[in-house]
């Protein structure tokens, strides 16, 4: 079957007819198994003869067929991404993920999770265009549903303990991370510092207890509080304002995500609290808007391209043995200071 460029039109206009290896090599004055073979990057052609294939494509428009090639070969060599479009940690994610998914070989498609549409519709679409393997990003889907995609489709679950036989999983220690963050703040001599918990999202149950184990360890355990939240700036926004009318503020927060961490940074900055003068705020990923000069947030950082690169290599590895055990990857926090922390005022 020829690999062929889909129809492009303008509306009200006929569709251009598909554009073939034919057609490339007619124009070549080639055979189309010498168009296949350059095309490909395979041996067999010489260099002014590639050159002219080459050339001959790109001026007739050509472009790879990608569902022909799958029919061809009888697979997709296509890895599925789950992503969550309102995570910027994600989208670091997904640029790391697409290099090493070329060098190994593979293709990556993705698939969103969006308001109507959860992560079992996002899977769905993975599966639906042939996916051999997943990589779920925020996946909240229950462990039943994704065993049973695991048995098919080689699953790896970033950002969270995958719980399910058979499941790879790519986290950061988030007891560690949350360690550290807890830790720069005493040191600073915070004793007031409270927690917005990051409800359903990947990774807030172990940084919700490691805040709890790490309070206790410095002997503040009557200093604990955790504010219900999630991953997103609604959180912190809303937090920022239980706190605005409370007597006192406390001297710092650690927020589930940095996204969180912005929030409530927006709505204490409205109230008319510095920051960090007043409320020191900690965030967790160091997502790249954490960098930018007017937040300069202090947070724990999430090494994207390691996940990324365990992520890819998990799946491919069981996509060619299907029998290894299910494998958990731990990899370490790293806290960056920045401008939001400093000594209570």
């Amino acid at each position: 079957m020829d690999e062929a460029l889909g129809p492009q039109h303008d509306a009200g206009k006929p569709a251009r007819p598909r554009v073939t290896m034919a057609d490339v090599a007619a124009k070549a004055g080639v055979s189309r198994t010498l168009v296949s073979l350059v095309l490909r990057g395979r041996p067999g052609a010489g260099a002014a003869t590639r050159e002219r294939v080459l050339r001959a494509a790109d001026e007739l428009g050509y472009r790879p067929d990608s569902a022909a090639q799958m029919l061809a070969r009888g697979r997709s060599a296509a890895i599925g991404v789950m992503i969550d479009l309102d995570q910027p940690f994600h989208a670091e994610l997904v640029k790391a993920v697409y290099p090493i998914a070329e060098q190994l070989g593979y293709d990556v498609l993705l698939s969103a999770i969006a308001p109507g549409r959860d992560g079992q519709k996002a899977i769905e679409a993975l599966l639906g265009h042939r996916c051999e393997a997943l990589i779920l990003l925020g996946s909240d889907s229950d462990a039943p549903y994704i065993e049973r995609i695991a048995g098919t489709n080689p699953t790896v679950v970033i950002g969270r303990k995958s719980g399910t036989p058979g499941v790879d999983s790519v986290h950061t220690a988030e007891t560690k991370g949350v360690r550290q963050a807890v830790d720069h703040l005493v040191e600073l001599g915070h004793r007031r510092i409270v927690h917005i918990d990051g409800g359903k999202g990947p990774g807030s149950s172990d940084r919700r207890s490691a805040y709890r184990a790490a309070m206790r360890r410095h002997r503040l355990a009557d200093q604990i509080r955790v504010i219900p939240g999630a991953h997103d700036e609604n959180a912190g926004i809303n937090a920022g304002m239980l706190l605005l009318g409370e007597d006192a503020l406390p001297t710092a927060v650690l927020a589930s995500n940095d996204r969180c961490a912005m929030g409530l940074m927006h709505a204490l900055r409205s109230g008319g609290v510095d920051i960090p003068g007043q409320v020191s705020i900690v965030g967790y990923d160091d997502s790249h808007l954490s960098h930018l000069s007017h937040i300069n947030l202090t947070t724990v950082r999430q090494d994207t391209a390691s996940i990324a690169e365990h992520a890819v290599r998990c799946a491919v590895e069981r996509l060619e043995n299907a029998g290894l055990p299910g494998r958990e990857v731990v990899l370490e926090p790293k806290l960056v200071i920045r401008a939001t922390t400093a000594p209570p005022g």
